[in-house]
This record gives structure tokens, sequence and C-alpha cells, in this order.
């Protein structure tokens, strides 16, 4: 119906790494995200159990994944391990995977965790989990700022 607004659609964000992974929740109607920690991953894998957990506490309507590119757009082998990652939540989940662009989420994560430092906003000191959870919140923002 013309006018109706779209219903509100919870997003959980991964940045998917060869160590950590970090987690970011927002929604379509604040179109905002906060980050959610990170998750480990061992020589065997992603810890699914606590991915599980962190599907099941965010009850989301999608699943966002960050798509590592090189600078000049390209794929490269970290891609296609974020891409299995992905397909991997889909069947795990049966919920919507989407993947964004994440080219440089990190550098932006890393700029705003500083920025909040010397502002006096953020007390402790950048952790590589801190800098993964921010990475999150960045890829996250991107989805929701295309999301229609």
């Amino acid at each position: 119906m013309p006018g109706t607004p779209d219903p509100v659609r919870i997003a959980l964000a991964f940045d998917f790494g060869l160590k950590r992974i970090g987690l970011a929740v927002g929604d379509t109607l604040t179109r905002s995200a906060a980050a959610r920690g990170a998750i480990a991953v061992s020589a065997s894998g992603p810890d699914w159990t606590a991915i599980l957990r962190a599907v099941q506490d965010c009850a989301p309507h999608v699943l966002v994944v960050g798509a590592p590119y090189n600078v000049d757009g390209e794929a490269n082998g970290m891609t296609v391990r974020a891409r299995q990652f992905a397909a991997e939540l889909a069947a795990r989940h049966a919920l919507p995977v989407e993947q964004v662009d994440e080219r440089y989420s990190s550098i932006e994560a890393t700029e705003r965790l500083k920025a909040q430092r010397a502002s006096g906003e953020r007390r402790r000191r950048l952790r590589k989990e801190d800098i993964d959870s921010a990475a999150a919140v960045v890829i996250l923002e991107r989805w929701l700022e295309g999301e229609r």
C-alpha cells in the first residue's frame, strides 16, 4: 500500500577475519549500528556456537558480511573466504545474507576509535577486538545507507 512504511528490519553484521570476526547490530528504523564485540576464529574455523548465540540474542532479519576487495575492486583470497563464511551463515541460520564492500572499513574504524580516545569519550586503549567490532559497525552503516 502506498505510504505504508517498510517494516523495521534488524541486521547483524560481521567483519570476517582469520583471527576474529567483529560483530555489530542495527536496524532500518534508526539507521544506526552498535558494536557487539568480536568472536574468536581458531585453526578449525569460526566459533559457530558464539555466532549462534549472537544471532539468537539479536534476532536479526538479515545478516550482513563485509566483502574484502583489493583497492582496485578485484577479489582476492580473503574475498573468497568471506563469501564462504557468508554461505555457511546462510546455511546455518536460514536468513538472508548480504555482502557489502568493506574496503577501508578497518582504517575508518581505527580512526573513529582514536578520535573517541582523543576526545575523552573512550578511556581504555584500543584492542584489536575493538577495531574488528568497530569495522563491523562501518560495514553495517554502509549496508544501512544502501538499504531501502
